[in-house]
């Protein structure tokens, strides 16, 4: 198997408001907190402090986000431009630095309910606490994924599963080789950075809509769930597995691996693959 792959980081995503649209980077630092720089960074919570995100507003997937990096004025690093837009809403470019209070003013109108941006640069608001780092899957996963949704091109599977690093060089559902049984950790790197794959990743009710008009594909947790099972490599440790809707791998990484850079056409290292 070692002399048949070769994973190379090929693409790059952040998202760096929880549930909008993401951005492709070439490079990341890895945060003080174990994520991804400005992945997640942000995050819409309503009045009663509850995350608001596509799991139960729909209505996020009509709203566009488009993002520009500016140098900062004090201190050095970057800035993070937004530009918001929606039908039948002002198409609007905010300062997610310094204007959060602007920016969660137009998506309370769009939305019709009072929310506000919340900010952590440490390690960002990740849905599995334990898995805090960046979920990593293989092209050829996803490729596969259009085969069972023949309506479905690639552009349109990344939007749905919104997963941070995407490999190639390696056969479909290569990564789910790396995670172990409940409690253990695989160890790979990438470029010089340390990881540790810890789960498969379960998905939600966003997959299963259209990423921009938020309608529901009919029986898609079924037919992915069905196909999942089906083509689960035979090594991969099925214990994991308590459903098949799961896809992409959690990650951790090492908190001494602050500071580091990732970049694409990094190679990932694992033992025995």
């Amino acid at each position: 198997m070692a002399n048949l792959v070769r994973p190379i980081l090929t693409q790059m995503a952040i998202y760096p408001v929880k549930s909008l649209d993401g951005c492709i980077v070439d490079r990341a630092q890895v945060s003080t907190g174990g994520a991804l720089e400005f992945d997640r960074r942000w995050a819409i919570f309503d009045e009663s402090g509850k995350i608001v995100n596509a799991k139960r507003t729909a209505k996020i997937h009509q709203i566009l986000a488009s993002y520009e990096f500016t140098p900062s004025t004090v201190g050095g690093g970057s800035q993070l431009l937004i530009t918001l837009a929606a039908a039948d809403a002002l198409t609007q470019t905010f300062n997610l630095n310094t204007q959060l209070v602007d920016s969660a003013k137009w998506l309370s109108i769009f939305l019709d309910f009072p929310v506000s941006l919340m900010e952590n640069s440490m390690t960002g608001f990740p849905d599995d606490l334990d898995a805090y780092g960046p979920t990593l899957v293989s092209t050829a996963t996803l490729e596969a994924i259009c085969n069972w949704f023949p309506d479905l091109d690639l552009a349109e599977v990344r939007r749905r599963f919104r997963t941070n690093l995407e490999i190639s060089g390696v056969p479909a559902f290569w990564e789910d080789r790396l995670f172990a049984g409940a409690g253990e950790m695989v160890e790979f790197e990438l470029g010089d950075i340390r990881f540790y794959g810890i789960n498969p990743c379960q998905r939600c009710i966003v997959p299963t809509r259209d990423s921009i008009a938020g309608e529901v594909s009919p029986k898609f947790q079924q037919i992915f769930t069905q196909q999942r099972s089906q083509t689960l490599p035979i090594e991969v440790n099925r214990s994991r597995f308590n459903h098949f809707y799961r896809l992409g791998i959690n990650t951790q990484i090492p908190l001494i691996e602050t500071g580091k850079f990732l970049n694409t056409g990094d190679l990932l290292v694992a033992s025995g693959y």
